[in-house]
């Protein structure tokens, strides 16, 4: 087997897991201010998430670390050319981290409400971001003949990377507020169920438009089974969730964003930056690719330690599973008066 095209694969198949499971922290921060009516809700949502959250950020760190030791040129050519969207990403998530940790050090309001606003902001900029950083991929930037990106942060910003950039947002906003109603009980979880029906039209109508431009753009057969696959899961998730079987819901909706990430690497292939105004200047799996001997021993290193992370995510999985509620949130301390 060739061993880069392995290695595209396993990069596929960590940007999957992050957005799958970081997905749906997206959401769930991005709900804050639409499911919750006071603080108790609001700990109720953070609560769902909360022994999990910092665990689904490292899979887009081992993703970036594959990517730099399995593909250096591909990764110096897009982190050196989307570096003020990467930039912003990162900003948000070191925000939304903050915001987790440190709501809950002062009872006063006004402190919560900005931790909340940070954390809203914190999960919309990235759940945007990454799909117009996707998108840009896809359809390929200007590469110069020593793959160095020419265009501007602007360039990014065109209507098909937008698209790709508000379908991630609403695929990730729908996938979290589906977790919330399975992991949470009575209002809220009522709630929540409701507004996926709403968020999740909206996410297949604007998921559509996006899956047929790529199509008719990047046509190959690969491509629209997986999207095909994509968009029959995904109206599977939000008819599971109109009945109320929100195991079920999540269950399609984890299979949509899967098969999605993986049709966009299906378009993309063989080719891992596509030069748009000059094919020639395109990095491909073959051009990009670290030597043989390196990628041999990550292949090595990959088949020890991989499955033991997926082990250990499973367990974690497994001792957080029940639902949180309004009654399993401790009362918090009173603020202490000082003598006078």
């Amino acid at each position: 087997m060739d061993l880069a095209i392995l290695w595209f694969g396993i990069v596929a198949f960590f940007f999957v897991g992050y957005f799958v499971l970081d997905g749906f922290d997206f959401g769930v921060g991005m709900a804050l201010p639409f499911l919750s009516k006071d603080d108790v809700d609001r700990r109720v949502m953070i609560n769902t998430i909360g022994p999990v959250w910092d665990l689904n950020e490292t899979w887009v760190i081992v993703g970036g670390a594959a990517l730099f030791a399995a593909f250096p040129e591909w990764y110096a050519t897009l982190f050196s050319g989307f570096y003020l969207a990467l930039l912003l990403i990162l900003l948000a998530l070191i925000v939304r981290g903050v915001s987790f940790e440190y709501r809950h050090q002062r009872p006063d309001s006004r402190w919560k409400k900005w931790f909340d606003c940070m954390i809203f902001v914190g999960s919309l900029l990235p759940a945007l971001l990454w799909g117009v950083a996707f998108a840009n991929i896809v359809q390929g930037v200007a590469l110069d003949a020593q793959y160095n990106y020419t265009g501007t942060l602007f360039d990014l910003l065109n209507p098909y990377a937008l698209l790709g950039g508000l379908t991630t947002l609403l695929l990730f906003f729908t996938h979290g507020v589906v977790f919330i109603s399975l992991k949470t009980d009575g209002e809220i979880r009522e709630r929540a169920r409701k507004l996926a029906v709403k968020s999740g039209l909206a996410a297949i109508v604007v998921a559509a438009a996006f899956l047929l431009w790529t199509a008719i753009a990047h046509f190959s057969v690969v491509f629209v089974v997986l999207a095909l696959l994509a968009a029959v899961a995904l109206i599977a998730s939000w008819v599971a969730n109109l009945r109320g079987a929100e195991g079920w819901s999540f269950t399609f909706m984890a299979v949509t964003i899967a098969l999605a990430v993986v049709s966009l690497f299906a378009a993309l292939f063989p080719n891992v930056m596509p030069s748009s105004p000059n094919p020639e200047n395109s990095l491909t799996i073959a051009n990009a690719s670290s030597s043989q001997t390196t990628l041999t021993v990550m292949t090595w290193v990959a088949a020890i330690f991989l499955p033991l992370i997926l082990l250990y995510q499973a367990f974690t999985y497994w001792i957080f599973r029940k639902r949180v509620t309004r009654a399993s949130i401790p009362a918090e301390a009173p603020v202490p008066v000082e003598a006078g």
